[in-house]
């Protein structure tokens, strides 16, 4: 076989959640800082090419993520990483941290010591710190301490053509989020309610990045509303989170970033302190803790440390190739599997 190009992908999932890690053959990313690497794939035509050419089908599917472990770039970083999603390259995530942290200690990349090995990820949104617990060769779980996560505006008012007025918080967690109490679209967060969930999700996502532009103070390359998370609070505390993707699909894990932005929000309300933990579960059923560690500052605006633990699992190796002769070298996608909008790509 003349393969073109090869990539070698450990499969992981975080509570559910894919998080597929190419630990080897991945190309040289321009970009002087892990930033501006995120920004060349989000513009550049080549940078889109191999996206596509790992995310799309027929080498890719409509769930989860490809992380692309890259160079560190901060001395104190063990490893850098950036997530790649069909719609485009990601900054930060909560559950592709623990994917990545799993794959480099359960592959040797980075040495794993017992009973608990410290990773410092390198982020397009700055450090994550992973505290691994480790026994037998295996990594058993992993708390992140997360980017500082703010409070863009609480309580947006947004105008829908199917519910109304209703209202959304927009924050930030190591990308853009836009928060909905669930109760306003007239659902609850569970499986059967899945599609009507992400159908939803894809509309108010459209209609707030028409009206609102959101971007980070100090890191331009992170802008616009990522994803959409609906949300609803269990009587024993329990937050339910059901985060919505493109191409129109619900994250499976609880969603590490959309609970840091959360975090921030309840913080700004006052309905959380400092040394607070609560746990998040999916619409699945799999949980994170979440954890409120410090308050800090982000250009002179309130902000909170969170801490995110959850179990990254491992479940194949996989080596993505091109063929010289594929007549689809930069993928494809269908509305019969990616929903409505694949036809515009």
């Amino acid at each position: 076989m003349r393969w073109k190009r090869t990539i070698q992908l450990l499969d992981v999932h975080a509570e559910g959640e894919i998080g597929r890690v190419a630990i080897g053959g991945v190309p040289k990313i321009p970009g002087d800082t892990i930033a501006a690497q995120l920004h060349w794939l989000n513009t550049d035509p080549k940078g889109d090419e191999l996206r596509r050419f790992l995310c799309l089908e027929p080498r890719g599917a409509p769930i989860g993520s490809v992380n692309l472990l890259l160079p560190a770039r901060h001395p104190e970083a063990d490893a850098a990483f950036i997530i790649l999603q069909p719609d485009q390259a990601h900054a930060s995530s909560g559950s592709n941290s623990i994917c990545v942290t799993t794959a480099l200690l359960e592959s040797g990349i980075v040495d794993m010591k017992e009973p608990e090995t410290i990773v410092t990820l390198e982020t397009a949104a700055g450090l994550v710190k992973a505290t691994a617990t480790c026994r037998d060769g295996r990594c058993e779980k992993v708390r992140l301490t997360m980017v500082p996560s703010f409070v863009h505006e609480l309580d947006v008012a947004i105008d829908t053509p199917h519910w109304g007025k209703i209202k959304a918080d927009i924050s930030y967690g190591g990308i853009f989020y836009a928060l909905v109490d669930v109760g306003q679209i007239g659902l609850t967060i569970e499986k059967a309610n899945a599609a009507g969930l992400v159908q939803a999700g894809m509309i108010l996502k459209e209609l707030i990045n028409r009206d609102i532009k959101v971007v980070h103070p100090e890191i331009p390359a992170i802008s616009g509303v990522a994803y959409v998370m609906f949300r609803d609070t269990e009587a024993d505390g329990t937050v339910r989170t059901c985060t919505t993707m493109w191409p129109g699909r619900a994250d499976r894990s609880p969603c590490g970033t959309g609970n840091s932005a959360n975090l921030a929000t309840l913080y700004a309300r006052g309905k959380a302190k400092v040394g607070d933990v609560f746990t998040s579960k999916s619409i699945i059923g799999s949980e994170f803790e979440v954890g409120l560690q410090a308050v800090t500052e982000v250009a002179g605006r309130p902000a909170v440390i969170p801490t995110i633990t959850g179990r990254g699992f491992t479940f194949g190796l996989t080596q993505v190739a091109l063929d010289p002769f594929d007549p689809h070298p930069n993928g494809f996608a269908l509305t019969d599997v990616w929903g409505p909008s694949a036809g515009e790509i």
